[in-house]
């Protein structure tokens, strides 16, 4: 058998290959049925702090460390605070994951080397961490928006596909548990957490944050996740479970007050019902009880939308789409921001001075709500296309693979990108994406073809690296 070290058996031949189909370097071993007591350890202390990384994702936000009183994304403090806790818990969670394989730094580079789309990835980020110093800007939201995705990827790809569905519990339960949270605010009237923006306090915001600190990247994360439940229902097997949890999460939408966010879900939900509907009226079959379920929850679900209608209960949502305090009005601004700069200035980045003057002129004191536009200011065009590449290529690599159902959550994420400032400021709204993706929609396993070629090979744990 060519292509595989001679020093292997036919049948470690057969197993030198990665979980997702792809050779092996020729020196790194296949998985082993046995390992030794230290890898074993290794392996466990990674799969905690991607845990723990996890958690700090979807529960630890800006405005919660303001509140903390960290400096994290207001003036002064240390270095060290203007790293998001979840950067340093992937960090270890990633050493910890290279150990396993004696040389770390042999672990790094077979795991970037192998990826076309990590090592264009990795060398945008670089330049964009130049061009962001040499600007005189802060850097740190770089690492955190850009770099933090894809440590995180890796992890998570090394992990085992068991240890990664120990993590969905988990991620299920942090979105709920911002879900009831925004319930709260939003009935309640109280806050868990301040809202702030940089060093200033929002007042008069009826919208409910919950954890993730802002009410726009909560409504973003609990629509794509509505969009893996609906779209990927091998999530939650159980009709009787998950339908009350897409209509649970539904209604916070209203809660956390995302009109793109909501407007976006539905009509992914919608195109997947009419896609399904023009299927059976092609031939495609379903079961009896099927048909009468979802017969039962569409009726259930307009009878509850009418209740809350006519109880009121949503009116500050609907009076968003009626009268917005301007925002409509903000984003023509942006559109319009562009043409106060010559072409040198859009192609390689205007001053940071001269860029927030003419931002505060404009009355765009909360940020540029559209990402390329703001990335163009920041950095310049020229980087700015160079990082889209990048994130594509990203992207692509994740939906590889995921369920098809990702893709739902690709197209969600584009437009909240175009219609906020998202990744354009220091977040963690592309790590969360990143998590849902990874986590919840993971592609099937392919069908085991049957072997009567024993494979019992002994040896450390491979490292899973995919194109």
């Amino acid at each position: 058998m060519t292509g595989f070290p001679r020093h292997l058996p036919p049948s470690a031949a057969i197993a030198a290959r990665s979980p997702h189909g792809l050779p092996l370097p020729p020196h790194w071993p296949t998985s082993a049925s046995r390992q030794r007591p230290m890898q074993v350890l290794l392996g466990l202390a990674a799969f905690i702090f991607a845990a723990l990384a996890i958690t700090a994702t979807l529960t630890i936000s800006p405005s919660m460390l303001t509140h903390w009183k960290v400096q994290y994304a207001t003036s002064g403090g240390t270095f060290l605070e203007k790293l998001h806790p979840a950067t340093y818990l992937t960090c270890i969670a990633l050493l910890l994951t290279l150990l396993r394989f004696g040389n770390p730094f042999e672990g790094l580079v077979a795991t970037f080397a192998r990826s076309k789309t990590t090592i264009l990835y990795l060398i945008c980020w670089v330049l964009l961490l130049v061009q962001t110093v040499m600007l005189q800007r802060p850097f740190t939201g770089v690492v955190d928006t850009f770099l933090l995705p894809l440590l995180l990827a890796v992890v998570l790809w090394q992990l085992s596909p068991l240890q990664r569905s120990l993590l969905a519990p988990l991620v299920h339960g942090l979105i709920l548990l911002n879900v009831m949270i925004g319930y709260y605010e939003y009935f309640a009237g109280h806050r868990i957490i301040p809202l702030t923006l940089g060093n200033v306090l929002v007042v008069g915001e009826w919208r409910s944050a919950a954890l993730f600190g802002h009410p726009l990247v909560a409504s973003g994360v609990v629509a794509a996740y509505i969009l893996a439940l609906s779209l990927n229902p091998r999530i939650v097997p159980s009709p009787l479970v998950r339908m009350p949890l897409i209509a649970l999460c539904l209604g916070s939408l209203m809660a956390f007050g995302g009109r793109t966010a909501l407007v976006t879900t539905l009509g992914l939900i919608a195109l997947a019902v009419g896609a399904r509907v023009f299927g059976l009226m092609r031939g495609g079959r379903i079961s009896l009880p099927a048909l009468i379920a979802a017969i039962l929850v569409a009726f259930a679900g307009l009878a509850i939308v009418f209740a809350a209608l006519n109880l009121g209960l949503f009116d500050k949502m609907l009076l968003r789409f009626s009268s917005d305090k301007g925002s409509t009005l903000a984003r023509y601004a942006t559109w319009q921001f562009l043409s106060h700069f010559d072409w040198w200035e859009i192609l390689f980045g205007p001053s940071i001075a001269r860029a927030n003057a003419l931002q505060n002129q404009l009355g765009l004191d909360y940020g540029i709500e559209n990402f390329w536009i703001a990335s163009t200011v920041q950095f310049g065009l020229l980087h700015t296309l160079m990082m889209t590449a990048a994130l594509i290529g990203f992207l692509v690599k994740i939906l590889r693979q995921s369920a098809g159902a990702a893709i739902a959550l690709v197209v969600l994420m584009t437009v909240i990108a175009a219609s906020s400032v998202s990744f354009s400021s220091k977040n963690l709204q592309l790590t969360q994406f990143v998590i849902l993706m990874i986590v919840l929609l993971p592609k099937a396993p392919p069908v085991p073809r049957a072997s009567t070629i024993p494979q019992r090979v002994v040896a450390r744990p491979q490292l899973r690296v995919a194109r």
